[in-house]
């Protein structure tokens, strides 16, 4: 049967996330193993328009799945909000003789290929956020990488932190999601853990497991905070300061948790989702999502996607309490 599909372009889009560098090498390699070739667009949908663009093959992406960051780049389009932005977007797909996309990020580069899709061109979305946010998949890529930075940065403070006896508040990221904080939280034995999924009673949530932290015998304590919990770290420390009088320290983590090459999960994560996209184009479908639910990828149609919701993990979150103390 003739290919529908002999030319495709793939690009990242959004904050970076461990992982992005697998997959793009995931697509190109699977695109190339079924006669496809592939063309790397830079700097996402900024680079679509302004037609900044990076032949790929086998070669090039060698190696490709160890490294961190994104070999493509990656930037946010004011332009492409525009119907000129889009248009011009459209203009350079036809002009490199790309039948399809795949974009890499999370629920703004969906929106973007919904546009895309609405005029004519094919695409398949794969979620790639350190945030784990996307409501269409269990799990995203960078995820892995980011929580194991995350808690090695946090083992490194609890050794200082004992030696001064002091309060730790650890702000890690998420932006308006707490899976980063709950499953760090959980696995470096905090004290507390504070997300923005649930409403903070400061007496309960946090001064309370540190009293009972300190009636066993504990003399150093740490606090986990989601970037998105209103009032952020600083607030929660000064709260804490107030109550018990403790030599409290903040430690953001910020960016760093976005960088370091990725972990097995990420990068075999990022491998199935590269290769699930190009086998969905190479079948002629278009508009969709490649997820996970579960163990399993599977995909959906990018409108449902984005109308779908996603809270906490309720078992980590009953896991956390139970550990922690609160009632």
């Amino acid at each position: 049967m003739e290919k529908t599909v002999r030319r495709i372009g793939v690009f990242t889009s959004g904050g970076d996330a461990p992982g992005m560098n697998a997959a793009i090498r995931s697509v190109v390699r699977t695109a190339l193993h079924m006669g496809i070739e592939c063309i790397g667009i830079r700097r996402g949908y900024h680079g679509l328009i302004n037609g900044d663009f990076v032949p790929l093959t086998f070669e090039s992406v060698s190696g490709l799945s160890r490294r961190g960051g994104t070999m493509l780049y990656s930037a946010r389009s004011e332009d492409f909000k525009s119907q000129l932005g889009r248009e011009k977007a459209v203009a350079t797909c036809k002009l490199l003789g790309l039948d399809a996309l795949v974009g890499i990020g999370g629920d703004g580069t969906f929106r973007g290929l919904l546009t895309l899709a609405q005029q004519g061109l094919s695409v398949i979305g794969i979620p790639g956020t350190i945030d784990n946010d996307i409501a269409c998949s269990t799990y995203t890529i960078g995820y892995d990488t980011a929580c194991n930075t995350a808690l090695e940065s946090i083992d490194k403070l609890r050794d200082t932190m004992q030696s001064h006896e002091r309060c730790s508040v650890v702000e890690v990221m998420g932006r308006h999601a707490g899976h980063v904080a709950l499953n760090v939280g959980v696995a470096c034995g905090a004290t507390a853990v504070l997300v923005p999924e649930q409403k903070v009673n400061y007496e309960e949530d946090l001064m309370e497991p540190i009293r009972r932290s300190r009636l066993a015998g504990r003399t150093h304590f740490m606090i986990i905070v989601a970037e998105g919990v209103e009032g952020g770290a600083y607030e929660v420390a000064r709260q804490i300061k107030e109550a018990t009088s403790l030599d409290t320290r903040v430690t953001v983590l910020g960016h760093v948790q976005r960088g370091g090459a990725p972990t097995v999960r990420d990068r075999i994560a990022a491998t199935y989702m590269g290769y699930e996209a190009v086998r969905l184009l190479a079948e002629g479908k278009s508009c969709r999502v490649v997820a996970m639910d579960g163990e399993s990828y599977v995909d959906y149609d990018i409108t449902e996607a984005l109308q779908m919701h996603k809270g906490l993990d309720q078992q980590t979150y009953t896991v956390m309490r139970a550990l922690t103390g609160i009632q």
